[in-house]
């Protein structure tokens, strides 16, 4: 199988083992000189970026980097990567890394040139036309892990420090003009990122596949995307130098995030608040959440998910899906429970009230409430 290619969808994708070498000439087509390359704390010093600024150096493209980026990225994090942005004169961003970089970057990309608050572009109703589209500047996306798809995606999750509450910001010049997918830049994950991230990208095919709104191309993705997770996972796990594995995850990922704009669900409802609150690995949340809102929406999803199992090779319908999601969580190690994440009981009202604010709540199957999304963090902790 070729796992070289070039990609049109949803934007301008270079795909396969080695291309990152095709930085300079990513960032000569998103027409950008002075690069600002934005990643997370622990992936700043790692030999994986420190040879990508080799790579943009040697171009003559600098080698300058923002990497106040915690693994919830907040306010403060943008506020700061805005002003080295701007001091920095540059005209461009490399967002890179897993989510917290991808997402912070493209951040640092749109509020750049904007002059109102960050948290007046939410995704609600038409905020985004609030922006001024000229100063938004170019974006590439390098992703080191195989899980959020925020490569490919025209949003970006904030966390508010004051509130604790997660908040998706959108536009849709946020969707990356060039995105680069090397396998070969995952090798070095650690199999604990490996397992959060490739459930993160399993979550998000669950999630629009239960999805009642109509969106027949994403449910094929979110359905061949659960395959390809199902089928590679164990194999990026137990070998992290299985490039084809990593490649195959690296597609799940980008499927996932594409799928998911059918809608996300109770397991993102629920997952963005614990983060912001506990500051907890998103899709290891992600994770834990998803055999207890598997059987909240059973009444609604038991049909299509009959369906999957059979596509998956999963017998027993439904409910050997979801005997096979507990079994998946086991082999990765996955904590049991909400409860050993350090959610405390007394916090789920409050979960329950942020949870119910969260966009992702439109795309679950079953209407949800204060009421019963209380009901559901206690099923799950």
């Amino acid at each position: 199988m070729n796992l070289y290619n070039n990609w049109s969808y949803p934007t301008n994708i270079k795909f396969g083992a080695g291309r990152i070498n095709e930085l300079a000439e990513a960032c000569a087509t998103a027409g950008i000189k002075r690069p600002l390359l934005v990643t997370d704390k622990g992936l700043a010093d790692l030999p994986v970026t420190q040879s990508t600024l080799d790579i943009l150096e040697a171009a003559g493209l600098g080698r300058n980097v923002f990497s106040q980026v915690d693994p919830n990225p907040n306010e403060i994090n943008l506020s700061d990567g805005v002003k080295a942005y701007n001091d920095g004169n540059h005209d461009g961003v490399i967002a890179f890394g897993g989510g917290s970089g991808l997402d912070l970057g493209k951040m640092v990309a749109f509020m750049s040139g904007q002059t109102r608050p960050v948290w007046d572009y939410e995704d609600v109703g038409d905020w985004w036309t609030r922006a001024d589209v000229d100063a938004i500047a170019p974006i590439i996306a390098v992703p080191t892990t195989a899980g959020t798809g925020s490569e490919v995606g025209r949003a970006s999750v904030i966390t508010n420090s004051q509130t604790h509450a997660k908040k998706i910001i959108f536009h849709p010049k946020v969707l990356p003009a060039v995105v680069i997918c090397d396998p070969e830049l995952t090798v070095g994950m650690p199999r604990f990122i490996t397992a959060g991230t490739g459930l993160d990208a399993f979550a998000h095919c669950v999630e629009a596949f239960s999805s009642p709104n109509y969106h027949p191309m994403s449910q094929g993705m979110a359905l061949e995307g659960m395959r390809l997770v199902k089928t590679y996972l164990p194999r990026a796990y137990e070998d992290g130098t299985d490039i084809e594995a990593r490649a195959h995850m690296m597609s799940a990922a980008i499927m996932g995030a594409t799928a998911f704009q059918k809608g996300l669900g109770a397991i993102h409802a629920m997952s963005h608040p614990i983060g912001a609150h506990y500051n907890t690995h998103h899709g290891t949340t992600n994770a834990v959440c998803m055999p207890a809102v598997l059987q909240f929406n059973a009444a609604a999803i038991t049909g299509r998910f009959d369906e999957a199992a059979a596509y998956l090779g999963i017998e027993g319908g439904f409910a050997g899906f979801c005997a096979f999601v507990q079994d998946f969580n086991d082999r990765f190690e996955i904590p049991h429970g909400l409860s050993s994440l350090g959610v405390k009981e007394e916090m789920i009202p409050q979960l329950a009230a942020d949870a119910i604010l969260d966009p992702s709540c439109g795309g679950n199957p079953i209407e949800l409430t204060k009421e019963n999304l209380k009901v559901l963090f206690h099923s799950a902790s």
